[in-house]
């Protein structure tokens, strides 16, 4: 549980401080070159979910970012492995970092726009430090499920075929 926690604590505290940082010293829409056009910081508001996709439903993302929250919480003390601690972690402090703008950030509580700022040639999306830690936990999950790894660390025995 520990474990989990300070990851949790550890993504959501970097989010939220590199959109502080971003919204502090850049307007929207800037771009800032950090490896030429490889990586860019590029200040955008997004108030859909990746892509873009389903702008104009923020509630919706809302709700859903609330449930996985709530879930993680909740299954969080049935975990014994640090890997899925580690998972569980990045998964938390990704979700409830792109919440917090969701709840806090304008134009209302609920409704608000997700600050994202990383542009990297040749992906088709900008994004930031909780969607990184999101799509890490999710890589994690395929790893950890196709390794036969259990929630308690033990890997799950497989039965021969016949």
């Amino acid at each position: 549980m520990a474990t989990l926690v300070l990851v949790a604590l550890t993504v959501y505290g970097v989010d939220q401080l590199t959109k502080f940082l971003i919204v502090a010293n850049l307007r929207e829409g800037e771009q800032v070159p950090v490896l030429g056009p490889v990586l860019q910081f590029h200040f955008v508001k997004n108030s859909g979910a990746a892509f873009s996709l389903a702008s104009g439903s923020t509630w919706i993302f809302s709700i859903v970012a609330a449930g996985v929250t709530v879930f993680i919480v909740w299954y969080a003390r049935r975990i014994r492995s640090v890997s899925w601690a580690i998972l569980f972690g990045m998964l938390l402090g990704g979700t409830t970092g792109n919440l917090t703008d969701r709840l806090f950030r304008e134009p209302s509580f609920g409704l608000g726009h997700v600050v994202d700022f990383v542009q990297v040639w040749g992906f088709p999306a900008i994004f930031n430090i909780a969607d990184s830690f999101i799509v890490a936990s999710m890589g994690l999950f395929i790893i950890l499920s196709l390794r036969g790894t259990r929630l308690d660390g033990r890997r799950a025995v497989r039965e021969p075929q016949v």
